[in-house]
């Protein structure tokens, strides 16, 4: 019988949560189910999800997601992201009347505040299971049932270390639980200026103003790019250099995974799901979050050291095609779906 699942998210944004869903919604579909999306940005959404057969509809608030769980009948499973949406899911459970699972998407538990933590352990209370997207996530959020880690495309090849631009790219929203700061800070210390490297930061946010401030006051406007938000992203990631990911409570890193599948040397904190990713293959790269003096001494050794870029970039791409393929992702989503349903 045809699994029907509906995937559901409380928005109208494509940021890391809203792109999980777009990869992983066409390889179910490839695999045999019928599959419905819930949410995101249109436009960007319907260019991965129609190719696949996967059908969308808006929901930017509860009550559109709600009134769309409604208008779908009978249904097999729904899989909801994020709070708002598990809630909206377990509500309207009377009409669809199908088991609701969770992803976990961030390395806390549900509710900053009292009441609403005692919404997420009612939340929680009515799950038939929770996925998490890393371990680090699955032991810092609580009641994961399953860790399924995410997926990105393979690629076959890369470019070589040698033909690669002399940049450190970081690729992050420009908020503070990113810790961009520590990026130019490292930047600074790496002394990389000097031997014709640049840095290139990809990514919007509400930091955007206080970094440039930053960056000019260091006098460091001659090698740093804000390049905003980029749509080229795996482009840049070919022919970049290095990626420094200075996140200290990522809960996977897409950017990483992203890195490494094209091949890209990864200097990352040594926290979250990094310790998943790069520190599986190359433990030498990762730095003590906020340790920005170690993370430039790391940028300095990796852009002195071709041989060990060409070799960093080959265990990590081979690592990515191993373990965090989106085939793979989808397989492991399908199995907890079936043990939900058994």
């Amino acid at each position: 019988m045809t699994l029907r699942i509906v995937h559901v998210v409380c928005s109208d944004g494509f940021a890391g949560v809203e792109r999980h869903i777009a990869v992983l919604a066409p390889e179910l579909a490839r695999l045999g189910c019928e599959v419905v999306v819930i949410g995101g940005d249109g436009p960007r959404m319907r260019a991965t999800l129609d190719p696949a057969g996967v059908a969308w509809f808006p929901a930017s608030s509860r009550g559109e997601a709600a009134r769309w769980l409604a208008r779908l009948g009978r249904l097999s499973l729904v899989h909801a992201h994020m709070t708002e949406a598990e809630l909206v899911a377990v509500a309207t459970r009377t009409v669809h009347r199908a088991p609701v699972v969770a992803t976990r998407h961030f390395a806390a538990g549900r509710g900053s505040s009292a009441a609403a933590r005692w919404v997420g352990r009612r939340i929680e209370g009515r799950l038939a299971g929770q996925l998490a997207i890393s371990d680090y996530v699955a032991r810092e959020s609580g009641g994961a049932t399953w860790t399924v880690h995410p997926g990105v495309p393979v690629q076959e090849s890369r470019v070589p270390a040698a033909e690669r631009d002399r940049t450190v790219l970081v690729v992050q929203r420009l908020e503070p639980e990113k810790s961009t700061r520590t990026a130019v800070d490292a930047w600074a210390r790496s002394g990389l200026a000097e031997q014709g490297w640049r840095l290139r930061l990809a990514g919007e946010g509400s930091e955007r103003a206080s970094i440039e401030k930053d960056v000019a006051d260091r006098g460091l406007g001659d090698t740093v790019e804000l390049l905003g938000a980029r749509d080229d992203v795996a482009e840049l990631m070919r022919g970049g250099g290095i990626l420094l990911a200075p996140t200290p409570r990522e809960g996977l890193g897409l950017a990483v995974l992203e890195a490494m599948a094209a091949g890209l040397p990864v200097v990352a904190s040594a926290s979250g799901g990094h310790d998943e990713t790069v520190g599986a293959v190359t433990p030498d790269n990762l730095f003590a979050p906020g340790d920005a003096e170690t993370a430039g001494r790391l940028l300095r050794e990796r852009a002195s050291d071709l041989a060990r870029r060409e070799r960093d970039g080959d265990l990590l791409q081979r690592h990515q095609q191993a373990a965090f393929t989106v085939r793979r992702q989808a397989q492991e989503t399908l199995r907890a779906y079936q043990q939900v349903l058994a």
